[in-house]
């Protein structure tokens, strides 16, 4: 497939087949692609915890509370592969006090953004991606603030590790757009770029 379309076909999946497992062998090939996305620095701070079968199970009691789900948790739950994707904030610090680089004392103030952050989800982008390449359905979600120390605690995720998110992999259960999609309506290139200067919208 070209990456143009699998730019074009991805869409966030929320209703996962449960009758259809994912091989580790494909799992291992979105890590592959994962680990190619670009970091400041080189520094490459990020870790992927893949979660299959308990381990699922358990991520889920750990997020969620007791009693009926909803619709979005029964369609997302059934997703056979987990990833939780973490930034690890303390190897760009120390990755930019090398010599090479301009700020020994490894404080947080110099960086403009949490780029350990932002570089994490471009890496689950790229599975995002591949998951599309693979005939397969994928869904970016957060975990939820007040339960991050639980989920760390769980699957024994370091402190100084930052959650940025969860990567669900699976066989999509339908092909229908999500209410966000039908709800809102994808923004024009024309009403998003500026050329120049902010509000210029048209190339000279």
């Amino acid at each position: 497939m070209e990456l143009r379309d699998a730019v074009l076909r991805r869409r966030m999946v929320r209703r996962f087949d449960p009758e259809q497992d994912v091989p580790p062998e494909t799992v291992r090939r979105l890590l592959e692609l994962a680990v190619r996305a670009p970091s400041a620095g080189f520094s490459q701070g990020w870790d992927f915890l893949v979660l299959r079968g308990t381990d699922r199970d358990a991520f889920w009691a750990a997020t969620t509370d007791d009693g009926i789900p909803d619709s979005w948790l029964r369609g997302v739950s059934a997703a056979p592969v987990l990833i939780v994707c973490c930034s690890d904030k303390n190897t760009y610090l120390r990755r930019y006090a090398r010599d090479d680089k301009p700020w020994q004392d490894e404080s947080e103030e110099h960086w403009p953004v949490p780029y350990w952050d932002v570089d994490t989800g471009m890496a689950a982008l790229l599975m995002l991606l591949g998951a599309v390449d693979e005939g397969l359905g994928g869904l970016f979600f957060g975990v939820p603030v007040e339960r991050l120390d639980t989920v760390r605690e769980a699957f024994g995720i370091p402190a100084d590790r930052g959650i940025v998110g969860v990567v669900a992999i699976g066989h999509p259960a339908e092909s229908k757009p999500s209410g966000s999609t039908r709800a809102v309506r994808r923004r024009d290139v024309g009403e998003v770029a500026h050329f120049g200067r902010f509000g210029v919208t048209r190339a000279e």
